[in-house]
């Protein structure tokens, strides 16, 4: 992989996610939940300076800290154009753009369904991809904008990346999703799998990354197969309380 990525949470679900090229020192923050954090993260860290924001759509838990970040380090701020409803924006970008954090270059891929102008950055060459909040481990992010069909496209893009893929999501929901997969799924498997993330989890222990693999084995809008069968599932989660 050509980038390091730091994990760390923030606000009450979130996670922050800072990234530096390997090569040349750039560093980048995906989505800013809390400036504060992200400013004491990379003070500990001492990475250098922040030089970009990378938003992967306009939600407030995403996008919350660019003003502050943007005074504080005169760093540039990439996103779709749909970020401007909530914070700063310097650079629009769409699907089929590339962003450079130094000698890394993460493709930038339209992912609409959450919100409608959601896009994911994907390292191809390190076969890693932040995902915001399209999909999560066990889990894919609420219809808040985009239809069932537009989020089932949107996983179908993902799912055709190699398995090894590394997802970085941007909140952990995890004990929730497993709950609600095995109300779907009675798989001996799938039951392995939640018990080892069980244990992450009691431990204090982030569940991100998780890796394509294993979500297109074991998350139920991945397992899905087709739009409508997605779509009753995804209503179903809405109105779970398991």
């Amino acid at each position: 992989m050509t980038l390091d990525v730091h994990l760390f949470p923030c606000l009450s679900d979130n996670y922050g996610l800072l990234v530096r090229d390997r090569t040349a020192g750039a560093v980048a923050t995906i989505d800013t939940p809390d400036a504060d954090r992200i400013l004491e993260e990379l003070s500990t860290l001492g990475w250098g300076p922040l030089g970009q924001v990378l938003n992967t759509h306009w939600h407030p838990d995403h996008t919350g800290g660019n003003a502050a970040l943007k005074a504080a380090t005169g760093c540039t701020i990439h996103g779709p154009a749909e970020v401007r409803r909530a914070a700063p924006l310097d650079h629009e970008i769409r699907d089929g753009d590339t962003v450079q954090v130094g000698d890394t270059r993460l493709d930038v891929i339209a992912a609409p369904g959450h919100t409608l102008g959601h896009v994911v950055f994907h390292d191809p060459e390190g076969r890693t991809a932040f995902v915001g909040d399209v999909l999560f481990t066990l889990g894919c992010g609420r219809l808040f904008e985009g239809t069932p069909e537009q989020m089932w496209d949107s996983l179908a893009t993902l799912m055709a990346w190699p398995d090894e893929t590394e997802i970085w999501c941007a909140h952990e929901y995890t004990a929730a999703n497993a709950r609600f997969a095995l109300s779907v799924d009675d798989r001996p498997e799938l039951r392995t799998h939640v018990e080892a993330l069980r244990v992450r989890i009691d431990a204090g222990q982030p569940t991100v990354p998780t890796t394509l693999g294993e979500e297109r084995r074991f998350n139920p809008f991945l397992t899905a197969g087709d739009a409508g069968t997605f779509a009753r599932r995804r209503a179903a989660k809405d109105e779970f309380r398991g």
